[in-house]
């Protein structure tokens, strides 16, 4: 039974989140209705991450099993032609060892979360970035975001809502940049919390503003303490970038 990797690309604004539910579309539903035009087969497909209703992604994988082979170019067209008019596109398509697990296999997911800082509304990226019209510090935002980084207990970080059995997570980068009115935090490490990378941009927000100094980022982590944590950031500027493995597991394609 052959195996498929892909890689994919969605716009999350008409989703309830990667993940099926009965409330609402999914993208994961809606690739694996595209399977099933194509191919005729029901299967499940499984994400290297669940992203929230809104959030966008670049570069999600994912992988699904079908019983007999299909070349991966007409996997990735016949797909593409399938999820019309949902904003999903498959980038790329291999077959991949039965043994690949596009979740349990990767060793680091990377998010962007982009805010848009000047006064003027957003007539293009409304559902794509953050507005917010205060300026904002970047370089203070970026010397907040480095006491995030290492191993620590994010609990000020997770949502109530969230099912890890620890809190404990590595971050090995947080970085904010300034592009003219674009500011941008990215985000990487080998898992996340629920809420976490928004929860972290509301909070450097706070720093921007100057209503937090830089430090007061340290203590809200050392609180270990979710009312502590800034304004959650909204969920439209945040994209699923990348997912990277081992070297002897998966070249991305």
């Amino acid at each position: 039974m052959p195996r498929y990797c892909i890689v994919i690309e969605y716009d999350g604004t008409p989703f309830v989140g990667w993940q099926r539910q009965d409330n609402g579309p999914s993208v994961q539903t809606a690739l694996e209705r595209a399977v099933k035009n194509l191919t005729g087969e029901g299967v499940s497909v499984y994400g290297a991450g669940r992203t929230d209703a809104g959030v966008h992604a670049c570069g999600q994988v994912g992988h699904f099993d079908l019983s007999r082979d299909w070349s991966p170019e007409k996997i990735r067209d016949g797909l593409n032609y399938y999820l019309k008019p949902d904003p999903v596109a498959i980038l790329s398509c291999k077959t991949i060892g039965a043994e690949f697990d596009a979740r349990f296999d990767a060793i680091k997911r990377h998010y962007l979360y982009r805010i848009t800082n000047r006064r003027s509304p957003l007539a293009l990226d409304g559902t794509r970035a953050w507005s917010v019209k205060t300026p904002l510090d970047h370089a203070a935002m970026d010397e907040a975001a480095q006491y995030l980084i290492g191993k620590h207990d994010f609990t000020t970080f997770r949502s109530v809502h969230c099912q890890a059995k620890s809190a404990l997570r590595t971050l090995e980068e947080v970085k904010v940049t300034r592009n003219g009115d674009g500011i941008e935090i990215a985000v990487n490490a080998r898992s996340f919390l629920h809420n976490q990378v928004r929860s972290i941009a509301g909070s450097l927000k706070m720093v921007g503003e100057g209503k937090w100094q830089p430090d007061h980022l340290a203590k809200i982590l050392a609180a270990k303490d979710r009312p502590a944590c800034g304004p959650v950031a909204p969920a439209h500027g945040l994209y699923f970038m990348q997912v990277d493995y081992p070297v002897n597991r998966l070249k991305i394609p």
